[in-house]
């Protein structure tokens, strides 16, 4: 087999060999070339220790010495280059207390975690795939390298990157590899919040977002997510659902494009739904007020996982408002959008899309309708330019005291009521005309 590999890793490699070393690329760059995708980075695997390619390369960065990464870098660009290694104790569910060198390419590639991750290649030896990397490559299967239990417990976010992967490439977790994550997902409380973050949003921006069902399968959600595992436990038994919360949020996740913000939306859409669950004479399930208990709960988990702080107010307010109703007019979309905010209000569409599609075809056809009138009365706002928010009031509060008012709480009272003005009567947006009110209503008695 033969891999194209970029200039500069065959440069590195050439380097290291011309010294009496050998060098391969390796892992995911290897996988990604074989699948014909084009590989984010490029990893390169050595015999040689990491003071010798300190030698050989004019410019490294000592990335991970005490692990034996070093970072070459050629131009603009860095290559991590690590030296063969056997990973000694884990002591945290996540590190080895120490690595040993080896010569050994073989050795190096068996602490890996997937074998289609445990590949290396060059141009002179060709591909050593000594695990049956391209195997399950051809059966579209995510297997652990030897001993799942045993990779597992070096490192237990390899459960999460199980799923990640599979969900990544649409491949399934090997039978062994599935049962071992279903018996040590509890580790999972060893791993940083941080590290969880992003394998979470790695399988959500994914082509399967709705993998997380394999989460739930096997646990992993019962220690990193578990008001999720609520959701899969809450039925809904009203003619506009079909699904469980939770299966409806799985289908609703497939249903609206691999933007962060959105994926999560609709992960937490409906997240409020067990706590609010009511069910009325006539057996039908209800769920007063789930956005805002929901945007509660969001923002409390996307707190706990280490969001930042923008994604967490962008995220917990389209669940708060993902299920309003609009009134389908412009003076109902100019109020919506006050309300809820001109950043927030253009994510609404796709989030209301998504969630009528993994929907019941109840009354879907009417919703549809209804969704596309919002839309096309909303350009129309936009069209006109129309004030929808203080920002874009005609009047400044240093307008205002320009004018002879005094700074301070009033002031600020005084442009809402201007605003609500404008939200009526978008055509008395005029600087003089609102300066003119402003004056009547502080006009004394």
């Amino acid at each position: 087999m033969y891999i194209e590999l970029p200039e500069k890793v065959r440069e590195i490699i050439a380097v290291i060999e011309n010294a009496g070393y050998e060098a391969y690329a390796v892992g995911g760059c290897v996988r990604d070339s074989i699948l014909g995708r084009k590989p984010d980075d490029w990893d390169i695997t050595t015999s040689a220790k990491p003071d010798k390619i300190k030698k050989l390369f004019r410019r490294t960065v000592d990335t991970g010495i005490k692990h034996g990464t070093v970072t070459v870098l050629i131009d603009k660009d860095g290559f991590e280059v690590t030296t063969y290694r056997i990973d000694g104790e884990y002591e945290d569910s996540r590190h080895p207390r120490e690595v040993t060198f080896t010569s050994d390419v073989v050795e190096d590639l068996k602490r890996r975690d997937f074998t289609v991750n445990a590949m290396a290649y060059n141009d002179s030896r060709g591909l050593i795939d000594v695990f049956g990397g391209i195997q399950d490559i051809g059966r579209k299967v995510i297997r652990c390298v030897g001993n799942p239990k045993e990779r597992f417990s070096e490192d237990a976010l390899r459960m999460m990157r199980a799923v990640r992967f599979s969900a990544q490439l649409g491949y399934i977790i090997h039978e062994e590899t599935k049962k071992a994550i279903g018996e040590m997902a509890e580790n999972l409380k060893n791993i940083s919040a941080e590290r969880i973050q992003t394998e979470l949003v790695k399988l959500l921006l994914s082509p399967h977002p709705d993998y997380l069902r394999v989460c739930y399968e096997t646990g992993i959600t019962r220690v990193i997510l578990p008001e999720f595992d609520r959701c899969m436990a809450t039925p809904q038994n009203n003619p506009h659902h079909v699904y469980s919360v939770g299966e409806h949020t799985l289908y609703s996740m497939q249903e609206i494009e691999a933007d962060k913000v959105l994926r999560l939306t609709m992960l937490f859409h409906d997240v409020g739904k067990p706590e609010t669950r009511t069910t009325d004479d006539t057996g039908v399930d209800h769920f007063y007020n789930h956005g805002t208990v929901g945007e509660d709960i969001s923002k409390a988990v996307l707190r706990r996982l280490k969001f930042d702080n923008d994604t967490i107010y962008k995220v917990s307010r389209l669940v708060r408002y993902h299920d309003c109703d609009v009134h389908l007019s412009a003076r109902g979309v100019r109020r919506a959008i006050y309300k809820i905010g001109e950043d927030i209000f253009p994510y609404l569409f796709a989030v209301k899309l998504a969630d009528a599609l993994a929907q019941s075809d109840y009354e879907r056809e009417e919703k549809l309708n209804a969704l596309s009138q919002l839309r096309g009365i909303y350009e129309k706002v936009l069209a006109a330019k129309e004030c929808v928010s203080l920002k874009t009031l005609a009047v400044t509060g240093s307008d205002l005291i320009a004018d002879g008012m005094a700074p301070g709480r009033e002031l600020g009272e005084v442009l809402k009521q201007l605003l609500e003005v404008v939200l009526e009567e978008p055509e008395r947006n005029n600087k003089e005309e609102l300066l003119k009110y402003a004056r009547e209503i502080k006009r004394p008695d």
